[in-house]
């Protein structure tokens, strides 16, 4: 399994774990991010910026400390 951080932008991937205490894995829930679901990463930016990715018809940013605790699973 890889981070969020590792999936290629362009590439689709299933959020397989979250790691983290209540409290972040909470702020997932509540952007939408939780296990099971299919993401495409769509962009990232230089020196550890924000990731952004897609699911359903939602785009959020994570920052890249977060997108490091995020495990998906290439598909």
């Amino acid at each position: 399994m890889d981070t969020l951080n590792d999936l290629p932008v362009g590439k689709k991937g299933i959020i397989k774990a979250i790691n983290g205490g209540h409290g972040f894995i909470q702020k997932m829930d509540a952007m939408g991010l939780r296990e099971g679901i299919e993401i495409t990463k769509m962009s990232k930016q230089w020196m550890k910026g924000p990731v952004t990715i897609r699911f359903g018809s939602n785009e959020v940013a994570v920052g890249y400390g977060m997108a490091g605790k995020i495990m998906v699973e290439p598909i």
